[in-house]
């Protein structure tokens, strides 16, 4: 199968290498823990655009990736662009399926449609002006062997946030910028509008694969009858036919919604890696936030070491009136360790203001440039579906216009 070369994330494609995720094959084979198991696996293509520009032809270079390995890829591009709004992977088994449709993610058209969600998200990644530019995507696109070793060697997984942190800062956080907050609460509404809508879609695939499945009855009635009527029976055996023609097409509708279905859930799964950036923002702000109290902190511990005056309440001033006054060495030994913390203190508040406002700034970039992405695919697959739907009511107005026809000359 050929890439779409003429798709929207395709026109906008790297100028390095027209990519197309040709074919998808099953195995056999052993995973981790050396038990037996089915995978599928994926053709990828490569081409130099430059050649294909100058109109030669040359054979593709080509390899095989799990979906597992693009996992990995989505991943390592998470946390080495904690700003960007990485495009979603398509779902790993069929979810919002209406009751017709297979949910087994060995099903021959649940690997087709997910071939194309695997071809749209490599087009995507590579039309990003940042990841574009990443070694990591290059070596997963051209090197079949290795390329994961050198994926691990970056050493992603230990700059991973822990889930937990994130929570925290969630929670924690005083001062988040209110566009990154407005944006999550955003990512929430889209996900759940989107999620309706699939489910809605759902409920009518249901019940218009029932409606146009009935319609063969009346094919059957009418063929039945045509038997033993003498003058009629031509035209109601033409129209049991075009009843019958009306019952079947319902098949490759559905089939064609499926792939407008497809693409709302790419935005579905969007609506997550938007809401991945705001929480990154979340923890550098917050990270940012308890540098600058641990700092004001050891300050105010300077000032009072150095002064004697306890503005609160602490367990050390506790002691010093039990006690008495620590030698004078002890006090010079303490505000020379201070003096050290408050300057470390202040590069790491330094270190974490700069990482903040980067975050920021390249994220709300990023965050715009998918919004404008996002508004340019959600109305044109709106607009192609109400086409469609258009479509597929004429051709209903269409059968009972040639039913008539047939009862006019009965």
């Amino acid at each position: 199968m050929l890439c779409d070369v003429t798709s929207p994330v395709a026109e906008e494609a790297s100028a390095l290498l027209e990519i197309c995720v040709a074919e998808a094959e099953k195995r056999n084979g052993k995973n981790t823990v050396n038990m037996q198991e089915t995978f599928t696996v994926y053709l990828v293509e490569t081409r130099p655009m430059d050649a294909v520009a100058e109109g030669r032809n040359p054979a593709p270079d080509s390899l095989w990736r799990r979906y597992s390995e693009f996992e990995l890829l989505r991943n390592y591009l998470l946390v080495t662009y904690p700003y960007i709004v990485v495009p979603p992977l398509p779902e790993k088994r069929a979810e919002f399926v209406w009751h017709k449709l297979s949910a087994d993610n060995m099903d021959p058209d649940f690997v087709e449609r997910r071939r194309v969600g695997l071809e749209n998200f490599l087009l995507r990644v590579a039309s990003h002006p940042v990841l574009s530019n990443d070694k990591i995507l290059h070596h997963f696109l051209t090197e079949e062997h290795g390329w994961k070793e050198v994926v691990y060697e970056t050493g992603f997984q230990a700059k991973a946030d822990s889930r937990l942190r994130a929570l925290s800062a969630t929670f924690r956080v005083r001062n988040p910028d209110k566009r990154f907050m407005e944006m999550k609460h955003y990512s929430d509404e889209l996900q759940s509008h989107t999620s309706q809508l699939l489910r809605a879609r759902v409920r009518v695939a249901d019940r218009l694969y029932g409606v146009y499945k009935v319609h063969g009855n009346y094919g059957r009635v009418f063929s039945e009858w045509s038997a033993v009527e003498k003058d009629m029976g031509d035209g109601l055996q033409s129209a049991g036919h075009h009843m019958d023609a009306f019952a079947a097409s319902i098949d490759d509708i559905l089939e064609e919604e499926e792939h407008y279905a497809d693409q709302l859930k790419e935005y579905l799964f969007y609506a997550e890696a938007l809401r991945a950036v705001c929480r990154k923002h979340e923890l550098t702000q917050f990270e940012l936030e308890m540098a600058s109290q641990d700092l004001v902190s050891k300050k105010q511990q300077h000032e009072e070491i150095a002064t004697g005056i306890v503005r609160m309440f602490s367990f050390k001033g506790m002691t010093n009136k039990l006690f008495g006054q620590e030698a004078p060495e002890q006090r010079e030994a303490r505000l020379k360790l201070l003096e050290e913390l408050i300057a470390e203190g202040e590069e790491a508040v330094k270190e974490k203001t700069l990482e903040c406002e980067e975050h920021v700034d390249r994220a709300w970039v990023d965050m715009q440039r998918f919004k404008e992405q996002k508004d340019k695919d959600l109305r044109e697959a709106l607009i192609n579906y109400a086409v469609m739907q258009i479509s597929m009511c004429k051709k209903g107005t269409q059968m009972w216009s040639n039913a008539k026809d047939c009862f006019l000359k009965m």
